[in-house]
């Protein structure tokens, strides 16, 4: 029986890489808000909103993660099944 790999690794370079552009746009993000010329109520509106959109984003990301690695976890064991039947049936059987 083969056996492939259900989880998906990730380069460390893509890691580092996605670490990286998250921080920079992150800080970035923060100078635009505090450097805005505004109230303060207003850069503080801002930057709750910016928290509510990361935690958000958070979220989302697993939730399509849990939902693909479910899907992948049904697809693995409805061939197993399948291989479990092709294993068990003889074409030469006299019927």
């Amino acid at each position: 029986m083969s056996e492939t790999s259900v989880r998906q690794h990730t380069t460390a370079a893509f890691y580092g890489q996605a670490v990286a552009s998250f921080a920079v746009a992150l800080v970035a993000t923060g100078v635009g808000i505090y450097r805005l010329n505004a109230d303060g109520w207003v850069r503080a509106f801002l930057s709750i909103a910016v928290l509510y959109l990361v935690t958000s984003a958070f979220g989302l990301a697993k939730v399509v993660r849990d939902r693909q690695e479910a899907g992948q976890l049904v697809s693995r064991v409805d061939q197993a099944r399948v291989e479990k039947l092709l294993a068990g049936h003889d074409p030469f059987e006299k019927l």
